[in-house]
């Protein structure tokens, strides 16, 4: 029978035993210590990517008459620093087109000079021109990514469209595209106190900050207690605007106010004037042909001027709707029954072809305008006035039926809502 080990030989293993567990603990924790990483440092990067608190930030406005090199020369950045940005930028960029009213950055390096690092020219709030100094010159043309919500806006006519969306802080751009929207439905300039609007929207976002208005999804307008619906519908590729039965909602204007004809002098900024001879803006489209050839009415209208107007001579001016406006100079003499606050259909013979006011030969001089500001007839891209497709019909209606009861419940809980 084997001996037992002396009290004082079990109290040294205890001990032995215990330094070694406790070494062992204290090994594994300081590993584990060991491989847990620091916490890493939060670096903030400001909207076009440079370190936050970094630099010496200058921001401005672009001037009228303002160019770059004013800008960088009062920072005092080297001229030929400034001439080779303006070479380098222009295969991208050409800085001649500044634009006055757009911001600008110029970051400078922390330090006694104040070094220049770097210049942002913002074209609008998506796209900006980055030109960096670092090894060498950078330059690039950035976008920033967008994010597009569905947001929804309503209110009460009090005076206008344009001035409720005003007092409600939404975006006036509203105001442009439901009128475009319901142009042929609603004349604009006849909306009542107490008409009310309803729409779905799309708003576009720049990391969190609104940059601009998307699609308008659906819309809903009550005139004089009729109510009007609009449902964005893509078909043949197109994105166009139908009723509850899938009819379109725009109507095609003519091609020309004239059935046989030739462009004798396109819309100019600068054209030499052939009687007054001097370069000056021709804002619309002669058309040659012989004295007495009709002239047609693009689209339906109201007659708003019918007359002598100076160099225009015998003219007529017709209200298409709220956004659109045709003028037809220099005629002849007037269609019968054309006279001021007559209601005219398209194709209508409203004049015909002369050479009255200052006009060198026989041509009818058309003019067009959108939304107050005169545009080129012919760049123009009317939506086609085509109803939704048989084949597209079911797909159609089940989409205007889960909007219309989206915009209907909108209108029977009456909030106002201001692009929330």
């Amino acid at each position: 029978m084997k001996e037992l080990p002396s009290l004082k030989s079990q109290v040294l293993i205890f001990l032995a035993v215990f330094i070694f567990v406790q070494l062992f603990i204290s090994c594994t924790e300081n590993k584990e210590i060991e491989e847990t990483p620091k916490e890493q440092e939060i670096i903030n990067y400001d909207k076009f990517g440079f370190i936050a608190d970094s630099f010496n930030v200058v921001r401005g406005t672009i001037k009228k008459n303002e160019t770059l090199a004013d800008i960088l020369i009062a920072e005092n950045v080297d001229y030929n620093l400034i001439t080779e940005i303006v070479k380098k930028s222009k295969p991208i960029f050409d800085f001649r087109k500044i634009q006055p009213k757009r911001n600008y950055s110029v970051y400078q390096l922390n330090d006694s000079l104040n070094t220049f690092h770097a210049f942002v020219y913002e074209l609008s709030k998506i796209n900006y021109l980055k030109v960096t100094l670092a090894d060498s010159l950078v330059i690039e043309m950035v976008e920033r990514e967008v994010t597009v919500k569905e947001k929804l806006v309503s209110g009460v006519i009090n005076s206008s469209l344009y001035e409720t969306l005003s007092n409600q802080k939404s975006s006036l751009i509203l105001a442009g595209e439901l009128a475009e929207i319901f142009a042929w439905q609603i004349d604009f300039y006849t909306i009542q106190k107490g008409d009310e609007f309803y729409a779905i929207y799309e708003q576009l976002y720049a990391e969190n900050e609104p940059v601009g208005i998307g699609d308008i999804i659906c819309a809903k307008f009550i005139h004089k207690s009729n109510p009007f619906y609009a449902f964005q519908f893509v078909q043949d590729g197109n994105e166009e605007y139908f009723d509850e039965e899938g009819k379109s909602l725009q109507k095609q204007f003519l091609k020309a106010p004239l059935k046989y004809s030739r462009i004798s002098s396109r819309y100019s900024g600068s054209r030499l004037h052939p009687i007054l001879r001097t370069y000056r803006p021709h804002r619309g489209i002669d058309y040659a042909a012989a004295i007495g050839t009709p002239v047609q009415a693009v689209g339906d209208g109201i007659i708003i001027q019918a007359g002598r107007n100076g160099g225009a001579g015998r003219m007529v001016k017709i209200r298409h709707n709220s956004v659109y406006t045709s003028a037809y100079l220099h005629l002849s003499g007037y269609g019968k029954g054309i006279k001021s606050g007559k209601k005219v259909k398209q194709g209508q013979v409203i004049g015909f072809v002369g050479s009255s006011g200052l006009s060198t030969g026989p041509h009818l001089d058309f003019r067009f305008w959108k939304n107050g500001s005169l545009v080129n007839y012919l760049n123009q891209k009317f939506p086609a006035s085509k109803s939704v497709a048989d084949s597209n019909l079911v797909n159609y209606k089940v989409l205007s039926d889960s909007l219309r009861q989206r915009v209907d419940q909108i209108s029977k809980e009456k909030i106002s809502y201001s692009g929330t």
